[in-house]
Protein backbone atom coordinates (compact mmCIF):
# COMPACT_ATOMS: atom_id res chain seq x y z
CA UNK A 1 0.00 0.00 0.00
CA UNK A 2 1.29 3.19 -0.96
CA UNK A 3 1.28 5.79 1.66
CA UNK A 4 -0.05 8.64 -0.73
CA UNK A 5 -2.84 6.65 -0.80
CA UNK A 6 -3.49 5.38 3.14
CA UNK A 7 -7.05 6.48 3.46
CA UNK A 8 -5.90 8.25 7.24
CA UNK A 9 -8.74 8.32 9.78
CA UNK A 10 -10.11 11.64 9.15
CA UNK A 11 -11.47 10.65 5.86
CA UNK A 12 -14.83 9.14 4.51
CA UNK A 13 -13.42 5.74 3.01
CA UNK A 14 -15.61 4.00 0.52
CA UNK A 15 -14.18 0.57 0.24
CA UNK A 16 -14.97 -1.81 -2.78
CA UNK A 17 -14.89 -5.51 -2.17
CA UNK A 18 -14.33 -6.72 -5.91
CA UNK A 19 -12.62 -4.25 -8.36
CA UNK A 20 -14.13 -5.39 -11.91
CA UNK A 21 -15.91 -3.44 -14.30
CA UNK A 22 -18.73 -1.94 -12.68
CA UNK A 23 -16.56 -1.33 -9.50
CA UNK A 24 -14.25 0.73 -11.82
CA UNK A 25 -16.97 2.24 -13.52
CA UNK A 26 -18.09 3.70 -9.88
CA UNK A 27 -14.45 4.65 -9.31
CA UNK A 28 -14.02 6.26 -12.02
CA UNK A 29 -16.79 8.65 -12.05
CA UNK A 30 -15.97 9.47 -8.53
CA UNK A 31 -12.60 10.25 -9.14
CA UNK A 32 -14.28 12.58 -12.11
CA UNK A 33 -16.62 14.36 -9.60
CA UNK A 34 -14.21 15.04 -6.96
CA UNK A 35 -13.40 12.20 -4.60
CA UNK A 36 -10.08 12.24 -3.51
CA UNK A 37 -8.61 8.53 -4.32
CA UNK A 38 -7.28 8.46 -0.90
CA UNK A 39 -10.49 8.19 0.45
CA UNK A 40 -11.20 4.51 -2.15
CA UNK A 41 -9.99 1.23 -1.06
CA UNK A 42 -10.19 -1.52 -3.06
CA UNK A 43 -10.09 -5.36 -1.86
CA UNK A 44 -9.20 -7.61 -5.61
CA UNK A 45 -7.56 -10.87 -5.21
CA UNK A 46 -6.38 -10.57 -8.76
CA UNK A 47 -2.97 -9.08 -8.98
CA UNK A 48 -2.90 -7.79 -12.43
CA UNK A 49 -6.72 -6.66 -11.87
CA UNK A 50 -5.43 -4.78 -8.87
CA UNK A 51 -2.61 -3.08 -10.68
CA UNK A 52 -4.27 -1.82 -13.78
CA UNK A 53 -6.71 -0.43 -10.76
CA UNK A 54 -3.54 1.29 -9.29
CA UNK A 55 -2.21 2.37 -12.11
CA UNK A 56 -5.31 3.56 -14.11
CA UNK A 57 -6.52 5.80 -10.96
CA UNK A 58 -4.29 5.70 -7.92
CA UNK A 59 -6.75 4.14 -5.41
CA UNK A 60 -4.98 1.93 -2.77
CA UNK A 61 -5.90 -2.01 -4.05
CA UNK A 62 -5.19 -4.67 -1.60
CA UNK A 63 -5.14 -8.42 -2.04
CA UNK A 64 -7.14 -9.27 1.09
CA UNK A 65 -9.36 -7.82 3.79
CA UNK A 66 -7.54 -6.17 6.75
CA UNK A 67 -8.68 -3.71 9.41
CA UNK A 68 -8.54 -1.09 7.14
CA UNK A 69 -11.96 -1.62 5.85
CA UNK A 70 -13.21 -0.84 9.68
CA UNK A 71 -13.00 2.59 8.27
CA UNK A 72 -15.36 2.45 5.72
CA UNK A 73 -18.69 4.75 5.66
CA UNK A 74 -19.63 2.60 2.73
CA UNK A 75 -18.49 -0.79 1.45
CA UNK A 76 -19.96 -1.51 -1.90
CA UNK A 77 -20.17 -5.40 -3.08
CA UNK A 78 -19.12 -5.54 -6.65
CA UNK A 79 -17.96 -9.72 -6.87
CA UNK A 80 -19.28 -12.11 -8.99
CA UNK A 81 -22.28 -13.26 -7.12
CA UNK A 82 -21.44 -17.09 -6.66
CA UNK A 83 -18.10 -15.57 -5.26
CA UNK A 84 -19.69 -13.29 -2.50
CA UNK A 85 -19.92 -15.70 0.44
CA UNK A 86 -16.36 -16.43 -0.01
CA UNK A 87 -15.42 -12.76 -0.38
CA UNK A 88 -17.50 -12.13 2.15
CA UNK A 89 -16.40 -14.51 5.27
CA UNK A 90 -12.32 -12.61 5.88
CA UNK A 91 -14.32 -9.17 5.86
CA UNK A 92 -17.27 -9.96 8.05
CA UNK A 93 -15.39 -8.60 11.52
CA UNK A 94 -14.55 -4.86 10.01
CA UNK A 95 -17.69 -3.85 7.95
CA UNK A 96 -20.86 -4.10 10.18
CA UNK A 97 -20.58 -0.44 11.06
CA UNK A 98 -20.48 0.53 7.11
CA UNK A 99 -23.71 1.11 4.64
CA UNK A 100 -24.03 -1.92 2.59
CA UNK A 101 -24.25 -1.26 -1.06
CA UNK A 102 -24.27 -4.13 -3.46
CA UNK A 103 -24.17 -4.44 -7.59
CA UNK A 104 -24.52 -7.49 -7.80
CA UNK A 105 -27.31 -9.51 -9.23
CA UNK A 106 -29.02 -12.08 -7.42
CA UNK A 107 -27.27 -11.68 -3.64
CA UNK A 108 -29.95 -10.54 -1.88
CA UNK A 109 -31.12 -8.10 1.31
CA UNK A 110 -31.04 -11.07 4.00
CA UNK A 111 -27.78 -12.84 3.01
CA UNK A 112 -25.81 -9.46 2.78
CA UNK A 113 -27.47 -8.63 6.41
CA UNK A 114 -26.19 -12.04 7.40
CA UNK A 115 -22.80 -11.83 5.95
CA UNK A 116 -21.86 -8.35 6.79
CA UNK A 117 -23.94 -7.60 10.15
CA UNK A 118 -25.53 -4.76 8.99
CA UNK A 119 -29.08 -3.96 8.17
CA UNK A 120 -28.50 -0.83 6.50
CA UNK A 121 -28.56 -2.32 2.92
CA UNK A 122 -28.77 -0.78 -0.75
CA UNK A 123 -28.91 -3.39 -3.43
CA UNK A 124 -27.92 -1.85 -7.09
CA UNK A 125 -28.90 -3.10 -10.23
CA UNK A 126 -26.52 -1.42 -13.18
CA UNK A 127 -25.40 -1.54 -16.32
CA UNK A 128 -23.05 -2.01 -18.90
CA UNK A 129 -23.71 1.51 -20.27
CA UNK A 130 -22.25 2.81 -16.68
CA UNK A 131 -18.62 2.15 -18.29
CA UNK A 132 -19.40 5.42 -20.23
CA UNK A 133 -21.59 7.81 -18.42
CA UNK A 134 -25.07 6.33 -19.93
CA UNK A 135 -25.77 3.68 -17.73
CA UNK A 136 -29.38 3.13 -15.79
CA UNK A 137 -29.34 1.42 -12.32
CA UNK A 138 -31.85 0.23 -10.10
CA UNK A 139 -32.08 0.91 -6.40
CA UNK A 140 -33.59 -0.68 -3.33
CA UNK A 141 -32.78 0.29 0.19
CA UNK A 142 -34.15 -1.64 3.27
CA UNK A 143 -36.21 1.06 5.15
CA UNK A 144 -32.89 1.10 7.69
CA UNK A 145 -31.08 3.22 5.21
CA UNK A 146 -30.91 7.12 6.36
CA UNK A 147 -32.74 9.42 3.77
CA UNK A 148 -28.95 11.56 3.77
CA UNK A 149 -27.16 7.62 2.97
CA UNK A 150 -29.81 7.44 0.30
CA UNK A 151 -28.96 10.55 -1.06
CA UNK A 152 -25.06 9.53 -0.81
CA UNK A 153 -25.32 6.07 -2.93
CA UNK A 154 -27.32 8.49 -5.48
CA UNK A 155 -24.31 11.04 -6.13
CA UNK A 156 -22.58 7.50 -6.23
CA UNK A 157 -24.53 6.41 -9.19
CA UNK A 158 -24.85 9.79 -10.58
CA UNK A 159 -21.70 10.26 -12.63
CA UNK A 160 -22.50 6.78 -14.63
CA UNK A 161 -25.74 7.84 -15.26
CA UNK A 162 -29.30 7.86 -14.28
CA UNK A 163 -30.96 5.76 -11.53
CA UNK A 164 -34.29 5.08 -10.22
CA UNK A 165 -35.59 3.64 -6.67
CA UNK A 166 -38.18 0.48 -6.33
CA UNK A 167 -40.17 0.20 -3.73
CA UNK A 168 -39.95 -3.71 -3.46
CA UNK A 169 -36.84 -5.88 -3.52
CA UNK A 170 -38.83 -8.62 -5.75
CA UNK A 171 -38.76 -5.07 -7.97
CA UNK A 172 -35.38 -5.72 -9.00
CA UNK A 173 -35.94 -9.37 -10.70
CA UNK A 174 -37.59 -7.01 -13.19
CA UNK A 175 -34.93 -4.37 -13.36
CA UNK A 176 -32.76 -6.84 -14.09
CA UNK A 177 -34.40 -8.08 -16.93
CA UNK A 178 -35.35 -4.80 -17.77
CA UNK A 179 -32.28 -2.71 -18.19
CA UNK A 180 -29.41 -4.77 -16.32
CA UNK A 181 -29.68 -7.36 -19.39
CA UNK A 182 -31.16 -4.55 -21.80
CA UNK A 183 -27.75 -3.32 -23.30
CA UNK A 184 -27.50 -7.25 -25.08
CA UNK A 185 -31.11 -6.57 -26.65
CA UNK A 186 -29.66 -3.20 -28.26
CA UNK A 187 -26.74 -4.79 -29.49
CA UNK A 188 -29.20 -8.12 -30.77
CA UNK A 189 -30.81 -5.83 -32.81
CA UNK A 190 -28.06 -3.41 -34.33
CA UNK A 191 -26.28 -7.54 -35.13
CA UNK A 192 -29.47 -8.44 -37.28
CA UNK A 193 -29.67 -4.88 -38.74
CA UNK A 194 -25.65 -4.83 -39.87
CA UNK A 195 -26.86 -8.29 -41.09
CA UNK A 196 -29.31 -7.26 -43.10
CA UNK A 197 -27.69 -4.27 -44.99
CA UNK A 198 -25.02 -7.00 -46.05
CA UNK A 199 -27.56 -9.11 -47.18
CA UNK A 200 -29.00 -5.69 -49.53
CA UNK A 201 -26.05 -4.99 -50.54
CA UNK A 202 -23.88 -2.89 -48.41
CA UNK A 203 -21.14 -3.39 -46.44
CA UNK A 204 -20.62 -4.27 -42.67
CA UNK A 205 -18.88 -1.21 -42.18
CA UNK A 206 -21.66 0.76 -44.02
CA UNK A 207 -24.05 -1.20 -42.09
CA UNK A 208 -23.01 -1.11 -38.72
CA UNK A 209 -22.62 2.55 -38.44
CA UNK A 210 -25.72 3.33 -39.68
CA UNK A 211 -27.13 0.85 -37.64
CA UNK A 212 -25.79 2.13 -34.33
CA UNK A 213 -26.47 5.62 -35.12
CA UNK A 214 -30.03 4.68 -36.01
CA UNK A 215 -30.72 3.18 -32.90
CA UNK A 216 -28.36 5.99 -30.90
CA UNK A 217 -30.98 8.52 -32.93
CA UNK A 218 -34.06 7.15 -32.06
CA UNK A 219 -33.33 6.43 -28.58
CA UNK A 220 -32.29 10.34 -27.95
CA UNK A 221 -35.23 11.18 -29.66
CA UNK A 222 -37.53 9.00 -27.42
CA UNK A 223 -35.92 10.28 -24.64
CA UNK A 224 -36.20 13.93 -25.60
CA UNK A 225 -39.85 14.13 -26.86
CA UNK A 226 -42.75 14.43 -25.16
CA UNK A 227 -44.71 11.97 -27.21
CA UNK A 228 -45.06 8.17 -26.44
CA UNK A 229 -42.50 5.73 -28.38
CA UNK A 230 -46.18 4.29 -30.17
CA UNK A 231 -46.47 7.66 -31.67
CA UNK A 232 -43.02 8.33 -32.64
CA UNK A 233 -43.31 5.10 -34.02
CA UNK A 234 -46.85 6.10 -36.28
CA UNK A 235 -45.06 9.63 -37.24
CA UNK A 236 -43.02 7.65 -39.23
CA UNK A 237 -45.48 4.74 -40.69
CA UNK A 238 -46.99 5.97 -43.79
CA UNK A 239 -49.80 3.19 -44.95
CA UNK A 240 -48.13 1.44 -48.15
CA UNK A 241 -44.51 2.47 -47.45
CA UNK A 242 -41.56 0.60 -46.84
CA UNK A 243 -41.39 0.99 -42.55
CA UNK A 244 -45.00 -0.18 -42.76
CA UNK A 245 -43.88 -3.13 -44.60
CA UNK A 246 -41.29 -3.43 -42.38
CA UNK A 247 -43.57 -3.75 -39.63
CA UNK A 248 -46.04 -5.39 -41.21
CA UNK A 249 -43.47 -7.91 -41.82
CA UNK A 250 -42.61 -7.93 -37.47
CA UNK A 251 -46.07 -8.32 -36.76
CA UNK A 252 -46.68 -11.67 -38.87
CA UNK A 253 -43.50 -12.66 -36.72
CA UNK A 254 -44.85 -11.96 -33.85
CA UNK A 255 -41.56 -9.97 -32.97
CA UNK A 256 -43.28 -7.64 -29.50
CA UNK A 257 -44.53 -10.54 -28.07
CA UNK A 258 -41.48 -12.39 -28.33
CA UNK A 259 -39.40 -9.70 -26.79
CA UNK A 260 -42.05 -9.21 -23.78
CA UNK A 261 -42.10 -13.30 -23.60
CA UNK A 262 -37.60 -12.99 -23.64
CA UNK A 263 -38.02 -10.06 -21.20
CA UNK A 264 -40.19 -12.16 -18.81
CA UNK A 265 -37.63 -15.19 -18.76
CA UNK A 266 -35.08 -13.07 -17.73
CA UNK A 267 -36.60 -11.92 -14.54
CA UNK A 268 -37.75 -15.86 -14.16
CA UNK A 269 -34.00 -16.72 -14.59
CA UNK A 270 -32.80 -13.14 -12.30
CA UNK A 271 -35.62 -14.90 -9.24
CA UNK A 272 -33.72 -18.28 -10.02
CA UNK A 273 -30.31 -17.05 -9.48
CA UNK A 274 -31.41 -14.67 -6.39
CA UNK A 275 -32.78 -18.37 -4.82
CA UNK A 276 -29.60 -20.17 -5.37
CA UNK A 277 -27.09 -17.42 -4.57
CA UNK A 278 -29.14 -15.13 -2.44
CA UNK A 279 -31.17 -16.65 0.56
Amino acid sequence: MNAQNQPTGHTRTIAFIGGGNMASALIGGLLHSGTAAASLLVVEPLPEQRCALQDRFGVCAQAAADDALARASVVVWAVKPQLFRQAAAPCATFVGGALQLSVMAGIRCAALEAASGSARIVRAMPNTPALIGQGMAGLYARPSVAPDERELVERLFAPTGRSVWVQQEADLDAVTALSGSGPAYGFYLIEAMVEAAQRMGLDEAQGREMAIQTVLGAAMLAQQSALSPAELRAQVTSKGGTTHAALTSMQADGVQEAIVRALLAAQARARELGDAFGA
